[in-house]
C-alpha cells in the first residue's frame, strides 16, 4: 500500500518539472517525497490501542501487531514516591519477594513453569510505578497472565525468604554505588526535592532494608494494589477480547475500595534550587548533573522541552563526529576537549520534572564545560534557529519510532501512558504536536523554565574546580543592552 502511494506521488511530482530542470535535484526531491509518504503511512498503519475498563476499575490495554510472541505486564500506580521516611524501600523489596513463591506455586514450581514455556519474567520499580511483565509465545498468553496474577495477589512472603532477600538488596545497593551515574542522579533528586518523597531513593536507606518486615509488605499491597491503580498492558500477538476475559477471570475480584482509610494520593514535591558536592580527589573523573525544574507528563510544555532536550543532544569521545556535529555543545566539547561525554535529560513525573544535563570530565576542565553548557542553554532561550529546531524535531521523531521496536518497548509505552495520561497517545498525534513546534516556541518555553532560574546541582569526584553555586546561578541569565 505504501509503495503504491509512493509511486503515485513520484508520478505527480515528475509532471511538475520542466524539461530543463536539474535531474539531480529532481531525483533528490522524488526520494524525499517517497520518504514522506512512507513515514506518513507508517504512522497511520500503527495498530489501534484498545482499552477496556472492568467493573472494579481495572484497565486492560493492548496493541495487536500479529506477532508470534507477546509481552504482557501489570503497570501499578505505586512506587517510592508513595512511601514515607519509615517504609521507604518497601515497593522495591516487594518486587524482589514477588518471585519467591505463592500459595499456588513454590519458587521452584514458578521458575520451572516459566522456563518450560520459554518465557521471560521480570519486574522493576521506579519512583512512581511498579511493573511486573512477562514475554512469551502468543499461544501462552493465558499462562503468562495466570502467573502475573498469582505473584501479585498470592505471594506467600515467607519470613525465611524475606531474611534472604535483605542480603540480596544490600548487595544490590553496593552495586548501585559503583554506578556513578546512578549515584549522581540520586544526589540530584535528593537536593532538588529535598525533604519530599521524590528526594528519597528507590531502594531506600540501609536501616529500612534491615527493618522491613512481612506486615510492612502486606500493608503496602493492601493499600496500593487496587483495581483502579493497575493496568494490564499487552503488545505483540494478542487478541484484546481474549485478554479482557483473562483479566476478568484473574483480576475481576481485586478490590477497588478503601475501607476505613483514605485512598493514597501523590504527596506534593516542591523543587529547591540547591547543590550537593561529594568531593573525592582520588577519582579519575568528575561526574556532574545540572538541572532546572521541568514539567509533568501531561503538561502542554512537555513536547517543546523534549525538542529542546534533543537540541542539546548527547556526545561521547568514542563517537566519530567532531567539529561538524549538529549539536553546538558537542562541537564545543570536541574542539575544546572539555569533557569525556555528556547527555541531556528530561525526566518527567506526574506533576513535576527535571530538565538538564549530565557530563563526565577531567577535574581541570569542569569550569570550561559548565560555561559551555550554560552558554548553550542561554542560546536556546534567545537565539535558536528554525534549522536547528527542524533537525531536532526530525531526530526526536526518529528516536520515538526506534524506541518502539519490539513488543516489550511497545507494551511499556502502553502501560506507562495509561497511568500517566489515562490513554495511549497515537503516534500521528505526537507527530503533529512535534511538527507544530517552532523556534519561537522553543525560545519562549526555554525562557520560561531555564532563563534566570535556580539550578539543582549534584557533583561527585574531583570537583574542586566546579564554580560555587552563586556563580552557577549567575550563569543562568545574560546581561545585554
Amino acid at each position: 500500500m505504501a509503495a503504491g502511494l509512493c509511486r503515485v506521488s513520484l508520478l505527480r511530482l515528475s509532471r511538475t518539472f520542466s524539461p530543463g530542470a536539474n535531474p539531480a535535484l529532481s531525483i533528490q526531491t522524488w526520494r524525499c517525497a517517497s520518504t514522506r509518504a512512507s513515514y506518513g503511512q507508517t504512522l497511520l498503519n500503527v495498530p489501534e490501542t484498545k482499552v477496556t475498563t472492568l467493573d472494579n476499575g481495572f484497565r486492560v490495554a493492548s496493541e495487536d501487531s500479529g506477532l508470534p510472541t507477546c509481552t504482557v505486564g501489570l503497570w501499578i500506580d505505586a512506587g517510592s514516591r508513595y512511601e514515607n521516611q519509615r517504609n521507604n524501600g518497601t515497593a522495591h523489596f516487594l518486587e524482589h519477594m514477588a518471585f519467591k513463591g505463592t500459595k499456588n506455586r513454590s519458587q521452584m514450581d514458578l521458575e520451572l513453569e516459566v522456563e518450560n514455556m520459554g518465557a521471560h519474567l521480570n519486574a522493576y520499580t521506579s519512583r512512581e510505578q511498579t511493573v511486573y511483565y512477562a514475554k512469551s509465545f502468543s499461544s501462552d498468553l493465558g499462562k503468562a497472565v495466570d502467573v502475573l496474577s498469582d505473584i501479585i495477589q498470592n505471594s506467600t512472603l515467607g519470613e525465611a525468604e524475606i531474611e534472604r532477600e535483605r542480603g540480596v538488596i544490600l548487595r544490590e545497593m553496593q552495586e548501585v554505588e559503583t554506578n556513578l551515574q546512578e549515584v549522581v542522579f540520586d544526589h540530584l533528586h535528593a537536593t532538588a526535592y529535598q525533604g519530599t518523597a521524590l528526594g528519597r531513593t528507590i531502594l531506600g536507606p540501609t536501616e529500612n532494608i534491615k527493618s522491613i518486615n512481612r506486615q510492612d509488605l502486606v500493608d503496602y499491597i493492601s493499600t496500593h494494589y487496587k483495581g483502579p491503580r493497575i493496568v494490564l498492558a499487552a503488545a505483540g500477538g494478542v487478541n484484546h477480547d481474549e485478554l479482557v476475559k483473562l483479566a476478568d477471570k484473574y483480576f475481576g475480584q481485586l478490590s477497588m475500595s478503601y475501607e476505613g482509610q483514605a485512598p493514597p494520593v501523590l504527596p506534593p514535591c516542591r523543587y529547591t534550587g540547591s547543590e550537593i558536592r561529594v568531593r573525592d580527589d582520588k577519582m579519575p573523573f568528575a561526574h556532574i548533573a545540572i538541572a532546572v525544574e521541568g514539567v509533568g507528563w501531561s503538561h502542554p510544555d512537555t513536547i517543546p522541552l523534549m525538542v529542546a532536550n534533543t537540541l542539546i543532544g548527547s556526545w561521547d569521545r568514542s563517537y566519530g563526529g567532531g567539529n561538524n556535529l549538529s549539536s553546538k555543545l558537542a562541537q564545543a566539547a570536541s574542539e575544546g576537549n572539555v569533557c569525556h561525554s555528556f547527555q541531556s535529560f528530561n525526566t518527567c513525573y506526574t506533576d513535576t520534572g527535571l530538565w538538564g544535563i549530565y557530563f563526565v570530565c577531567d577535574g581541570m576542565t569542569i569550569e570550561d564545560m559548565t560555561f559551555h553548557v550554560q552558554n548553550e542553554w542561554m542560546r536556546l532561550c534567545t537565539s535558536v534557529t528554525e534549522g536547528e529546531v527542524q533537525r531536532a524535531k526530525n531526530l526526536l521523531k526518529t528516536n520515538m519510532l526506534l524506541q518502539l521496536d519490539g513488543s516489550t518497548p511497545i507494551c511499556e509505552d502502553v502501560g506507562r501512558q495509561m497511568l500517566c495520561y489515562g490513554r495511549r497517545i497515537p503516534l500521528h498525534e505526537l507527530d503533529a504536536r512535534i511538527d507544530s513546534i517552532t523556534a519561537s516556541t522553543i525560545r519562549d518555553v526555554c525562557t520560561k523554565y531555564i532563563y534566570d532560574k535556580c539550578p539543582a546541582v549534584a557533583a561527585v569526584g574531583p570537583v574542586e574546580q566546579l564554580p560555587d553555586y552563586n556563580r552557577l546561578r549567575g550563569g543562568m541569565y545574560w546581561l545585554r543592552w
